[in-house]
């Protein structure tokens, strides 16, 4: 199943990412993740991709395989620019085919310094003209609420967003975002602009001050004030923050929902345990 072909039929989309573990782990490490995920039946799982490496983005196929072939529901694969030249890309989207995986996220990526970027694919919007070419699957990106950190203003950035719509992008992932007026002030001009593509809004519970603080040093999200003063209240005591970002979250969700959001992508980090705990408390809002 195309992602596209899951919006407009009167719910909320909600879906979850989750990430291939570690090199010295074994694939199916993750098992207990995606045993975890199938109890919610989220609409999709998103399955990242290394910064480098042959193990770790064989890992991503072997998991997007996983999803569709062992529980049965439907996968979709990072890919990233500086992780794969065309060879890579390839090589990657014949065994996705094979493996019954129909669609792929195609993101410039972070450039890591224990691996030299690959240059085929110099933006994200040259992977997605370079998949659909191919013709054989649904594709995605991503979108940045506050702007990506290089975008020199919020009118380049979604400049930059329509070219990759325009090259074939078919749906829209948001990088993570605490204020949802962000997300909705981003939205209004996505539209204004032209891009009418299903977007989901990405959500991250905030589990540990330290990894959230890592999370927003590197993509640039805000801290809102709200969020703020429970990271000062709770932060030195894990069970209390864990429960007060869990609340965060659905919160967010349950507004995100009420304002019309087409999908929820819950960014899992791995930890069904929380990915039940929220998609049990939005299960009936979503129907709405």
């Amino acid at each position: 199943m195309k992602l596209r072909d899951l919006f407009g039929k009167g719910k909320t989309v909600f879906s979850c990412e989750v990430f291939p573990p570690k090199k010295s782990d074994p694939v199916d490490s993750i098992y207990q993740t995606l045993d975890g995920l199938q109890d919610i039946r989220p609409d999709f799982i998103s399955v990242t991709f290394g910064a480098g490496g042959s193990n770790v983005n064989q890992s991503t196929r072997e998991i997007a395989a996983l999803i569709e072939n062992r529980y049965h529901i439907p996968a979709m694969a990072h890919l990233t620019c500086v992780a794969a030249g065309r060879e890579d890309v390839d090589r990657l989207l014949d065994g996705l085919k094979a493996d019954g995986v129909e669609n792929v996220l195609a993101l410039r990526g972070d450039v890591s310094p224990d691996y030299p970027p690959k240059t085929d694919f110099k933006h994200a919007g040259d992977l997605v003209a370079y998949i659909r070419e191919r013709g054989d699957f649904g594709v995605s990106a991503a979108c940045y609420p506050e702007g990506h950190l290089e975008s020199p203003d919020l009118v380049s950035d979604i400049r930059h967003l329509k070219e990759k719509v325009d090259a074939g992008a078919q749906h829209l992932v948001s990088q993570l975002f605490f204020d949802n007026e962000d997300f909705f002030r981003f939205l209004e001009r996505a539209r204004i602009a032209g891009i009418s593509v299903p977007i989901e809004a990405g959500i991250m519970p905030v589990l540990s001050e330290r990894s959230i603080q890592r999370m927003v040093s590197m993509c640039g999200a805000s801290l809102p004030s709200k969020l703020t003063r429970i990271l000062a209240r709770y932060g030195d005591h894990p069970d209390a923050l864990r429960e007060a970002g869990i609340a965060y979250a659905i919160d967010q969700i349950s507004d995100l929902i009420a304002g019309g959001v087409e999908g929820i992508h819950l960014y899992t980090m791995n930890n069904p345990d929380v990915a039940r705990q929220i998609a049990g408390s939005i299960s009936s809002i979503r129907t709405i």
